[in-house]
């Protein structure tokens, strides 16, 4: 595996919003940037009741810019950060998920849903999330501005976190995101409530009470090790009865970053799987979305 951050380009606002993303992790980790735009050589098809006709792609020669003025752009940025940048013909889910599988993190762009807030994640940025064994962040571009600014938003890291089911490299990838970023880390760990909720019953104050103190024990001592390893970063904890969803999606308002686990599971004919969890999480959260891969 190659120690590089690499950021997939399509020549759209959001791909130049991952790249800046990318661009400042990059530096964060002392490591190099890589800038891949993918061309696709199959012809595009225009449909035909808007007048449209088949038509090839774009030449290489033309397209090429695309990937050239993004690291032009970022090099005034962080004159210090070594970029390079490449242009391959292919298809971009395969290349760029091979991509991921040579780089320590893969940046892509994520449309977003204009009013209604949140990812439109698309196809290619689905299918290299599903497939990917490596960290992926999904980026979106902020809204109103021509231009990503240079610096990210302030906020916590925040962390979904299975408290009962707790995976290594998930909480050991948040805590080193906080430590770079110089930020708090949100812990949030949801729990299923009573079975007598789901049927109108009266709740039991008591009852909730208990278990969530013992859910609330049970992550503590999950995340102990990782307080004492990085005893500079500030670790807030939220056991939360309720759907992960909905709390990972309020609480990514206020975040810097929201990093999310999708298990690795075997592939089916149909490709890879995302989770519920991290699929809601990739359409709906405000902030840029990590996806960690994990067993």
């Amino acid at each position: 595996m190659s120690r590089t951050v690499t950021a997939g380009l399509d020549g759209s606002r959001e791909s130049l919003a991952a790249a800046v993303w990318a661009a400042h992790e990059a530096k964060l980790r002392g490591l190099p940037l890589r800038l891949i735009h993918v061309r696709e050589t199959t012809p595009l098809l225009q449909a035909p009741f808007i007048g449209g006709e088949t038509q090839p792609w774009p030449e290489a020669s033309v397209t090429e810019r695309i990937p050239r003025e993004t690291a032009e752009l970022l090099l005034r940025r962080h004159p210090e950060l070594d970029v390079t940048w490449e242009q391959v013909a292919g298809r971009p889910a395969e290349i760029l998920t091979e991509a991921a599988e040579e780089s320590e993190l893969l940046v892509l762009g994520s449309r977003g849903l204009g009013g209604l807030g949140g990812f439109l994640l698309g196809s290619v940025g689905q299918a290299v999330v599903a497939r990917a064994e490596r960290p992926v962040v999904l980026v979106r571009a902020p809204q109103g501005e021509e231009e990503p600014a240079a610096e990210r938003a302030e906020g916590p890291v925040v962390l979904g976190l299975d408290a009962n089911a707790p995976d290594e490299a998930l909480i050991d990838f948040a805590f080193e995101a906080a430590v770079r970023a110089g930020s708090p880390l949100h812990v949030v760990h949801s729990w299923n409530l009573p079975p007598y909720f789901a049927y109108g019953l009266p709740p039991d104050p008591e009852l909730n009470a208990q278990l969530g103190d013992i859910e609330s024990r049970t992550l503590s001592t999950v995340l102990d090790p990782w307080r004492r390893r990085h005893p500079s970063v500030e670790v807030v904890e939220q056991a939360l009865p309720g759907k992960a969803v909905d709390q990972l999606v309020d609480a990514s308002g206020q975040a810097s970053l929201l990093i999310v686990g999708r298990r690795i599971r075997r592939a089916t004919p149909f490709g890879g799987r995302i989770g519920s969890v991290a699929h809601a999480a990739l359409h709906h959260a405000a902030s840029p979305v990590a996806v960690i891969p994990h067993q």
